[in-house]
């Protein structure tokens, strides 16, 4: 296998995008990633989004966007893996052009979502869950967290007050991304007088969806020598259902593909100097950060409290504002991940920019950690 470059980039801003149809963000995101990288076609598109079928009444992504970027006759598919699905077209670009198979991968993630009711949205993000155990039952995405975060705070004997470093951070960073859908640092008691959402989940406990798209333009590292390298790429599942899990506060698909990645990589995560965690909500922030390494069982949160996740902590993450500031546009979510942990490598990340980051990783989650797929990204030599 050969190592993969990323030669360019693209992003929409996360926003209400009503003058923009789903097309018409793919398309401008993908035409960013391949001006980025000075080229004009690609061998194949691999498109992630989870929504588009329910909330857009559009299927068959591949060759509409193929078609609509002046790419039409090339191989283009879409990947679907809940929340997960941008992380997922990522991977399988990634393996397409290290097997020698493709040379120039467009991969992006794509989602359009706020012309549809709350209602018709909270329905679709269902299908991230367990449909015959989990969802007939009524209960929502935002609720199975909830009760995780409950959990949590029984097993740890924390209270939600302590979760307010993580949305504190993610504001505060993302109101240096000109991207980012809320661009205001937030206090303490902002967070503690949030509106409720699902006890113990509040407003500043859980990321806004947006309408967005993230595209990265891959090829073999030989023929992008100045480009940022992935030297990690994995991808674990677990159950769909909470319920069915051994421990139901740890993230074991997580940990699972953190370690592959790792491997590859050759480092552990003593190494990694800035991880884009996959922050949709308060408590998975804390849960990814235990299932990578960064911290023990119950640590996350107390990582959080010594200042260890911001931009001059240990572990930065969130650091362009995170889903939970720069918004989830689920579908899209793990592209645009990638997107900022390679600007942040290229020294392009502006008013967000990280010093010293040479070894980055990011962390796409599908559902409540079914779907994991974790990237190790390396500044060029």
């Amino acid at each position: 296998m050969q190592e993969v470059a990323i030669l360019g980039v693209g992003q929409t801003p996360v926003r209400e995008h009503w003058e923009l149809s789903l097309r018409d963000l793919a398309v401008d995101a993908g035409r960013a990633a391949l001006q980025d990288a000075g080229l004009a076609k690609v061998d194949a598109i691999y498109v992630g989004n989870m929504t588009s079928g329910t909330l857009n009444q559009q299927r068959h992504l591949g060759a509409l966007v193929a078609d609509h970027l002046g790419q039409r006759g090339v191989e283009a598919v879409k990947m679907e893996a809940a929340c997960g699905s941008a992380g997922s077209a990522m991977r399988q670009g990634l393996l397409a052009v290290a097997s020698g198979e493709l040379e120039m991968v467009l991969v992006i993630g794509v989602e359009k979502m706020m012309e549809k009711s709350g209602e018709e949205i909270t329905a679709a993000l269902t299908g991230a869950a367990d449909a015959d155990y989990e969802v007939i039952h009524g209960i929502s995405f935002v609720s199975l967290n909830a009760l995780i975060m409950r959990r949590y705070m029984h097993e740890y004997g924390y209270q939600h007050g302590d979760f307010a470093p993580f949305a504190l951070n993610a504001h505060a960073n993302g109101a240096k991304n000109p991207n980012a859908l809320f661009r205001k640092a937030i206090s303490q008691q902002d967070y503690e007088t949030g509106r409720p959402v699902a006890d113990p989940i509040n407003l500043f406990d859980a990321s806004p969806i947006g309408d967005g798209a993230a595209a990265l333009l891959l090829v073999p590292a030989a023929k992008a020598p100045q480009a940022v390298r992935v030297i990690g790429s994995a991808s674990a599942t677990d159950t769909l259902a909470i319920h069915d899990r051994i421990d139901p506060l740890w993230l074991s698909a997580a940990e699972k593909s953190a370690r592959q990645a790792y491997d590859q990589a050759g480092i552990g995560p003593e190494d990694v100097d800035l991880f884009e965690a996959h922050d949709a909500f308060s408590i998975m922030a804390a849960l990814s950060l235990e299932a990578c390494g960064f911290a023990g069982p119950g640590q996350g949160v107390r990582l959080a409290q010594e200042g260890q996740i911001l931009p001059t902590g240990r572990i930065p993450i969130s650091t362009m504002g995170g889903l939970k500031a720069r918004g989830h546009p689920v579908g899209a979510t793990g592209l645009y991940q990638l997107v900022e942990t390679t600007l942040q490598l290229r020294q392009q990340a502006g008013p967000a920019q990280v010093e010293g980051v040479h070894l980055a990783m990011a962390q796409n989650i599908g559902g409540s950690g079914a779907t994991v797929v974790t990237h190790i990204l390396q500044k060029p030599q």
